[in-house]
């Protein structure tokens, strides 16, 4: 192949194709537990409420809620992957794999908010969320009429060595999820192709890659509880009871009912014996079938 623009300028529309079309066939976990929120600056700043607002009955002047009571920020990061072709490999038509490999590389990107996501989940028992708490805590305090209360939003064996592996219960079926998508810049296809530039010109290479630009960030503590003891059907119960029980500012239930247990492999026996089968071992009905969506993923072990 003869290198020049016009022929480099068709690999790259080849290849950008193969991009586009694989990213938009790659189904990610995170838009199912997390809620994707612009951004237009270098951080974004996220005021709370501190609970779910409620209604009231209208005597006097209206009750005024802050949403600037908690706040935090979510700071933007920037990530990449990039890959070379030698020149030869272009005039000597020697890139039979390029649009598999970009491929893959659009497959990475799709899926690498899901390894964002996973990585601040594993965070969450010592990195802060809007009330000042490490995300998953034992002592998140609320406010209920004019008493604080403390409640907490795990599961945790007395000793740490006795710790089993984690499975968590959400709630994603509010408009807020449990964990907000950032995305500044979403992932693009780049190419660096011309031979005027001086990195091609020395290397004797073309450059191609993604480029993109986001974060992972905590939303509702409420929405998320989790467990770092068995996955026993006593522990299932307890933690989602204790889930369903929270209560706004003004006592009434937070509605709040966990949709999806998040497990990892080691848990995935016991997740689909606990929530999607049909009878007990003792073929009674089993009261938690189809309670909640099971999902399974290595990013939690």
């Amino acid at each position: 192949m003869i290198v020049n623009k016009q022929n480099l300028s068709t690999i790259y529309i080849g290849v950008k194709a193969a991009f586009n079309k694989r990213l938009g066939e790659a189904t990610p976990l995170y838009p199912k537990i997390s809620t994707k929120i612009p951004s237009s600056t270098k951080s974004n700043v996220y005021p709370f409420l501190g609970s779910f607002p409620s209604l009231s009955e209208w005597v006097g002047e209206r009750v005024v809620k802050s949403i600037s009571a908690h706040s935090f920020s979510i700071e933007n990061r920037k990530f990449e992957s990039t890959i070379s072709v030698s020149r030869e490999d272009v005039e000597d038509d020697n890139i039979g794999m390029l649009a598999s490999m970009v491929s893959d590389m659009a497959d990475a990107a799709a899926n690498h908010p899901d390894e964002l996501v996973f990585e601040l989940i594993k965070q969450g028992f010592n990195k802060k969320c809007y009330d000042g708490q490490p995300f998953f805590s034992p002592s998140h305090v609320v406010t209920v009429g004019t008493e604080e209360a403390t409640v907490s939003n795990v599961q945790l064996p007395v000793e740490e060595e006795d710790e089993k592996p984690l499975w968590i219960l959400l709630d994603t079926t509010r408009p807020i999820n449990p964990f907000i998508w950032q995305e500044r810049v979403p992932y693009e296809f780049q190419q660096l192709t011309d031979e005027d530039k001086s990195i091609s010109f020395m290397t004797d290479e073309f450059f191609y890659g993604i480029r993109g630009r986001g974060n992972m960030g905590y939303g509702f503590w409420q929405m998320a509880f989790a467990s770092k003891q068995n996955l026993t059907t006593e522990n299932f119960n307890d933690l989602y009871n204790r889930m369903c029980s929270q209560v706004n500012d003004s006592g009434r239930p937070l509605r709040i009912k966990p949709s999806i247990l998040l497990v990892g492999m080691k848990n995935r026996e016991q997740a689909f014996n606990i929530a999607k089968a049909q009878t007990l071992d003792n073929m009674k009905p089993n009261p938690n079938y189809g309670l909640v969506e099971v999902i399974v993923t290595p990013f939690l072990d």
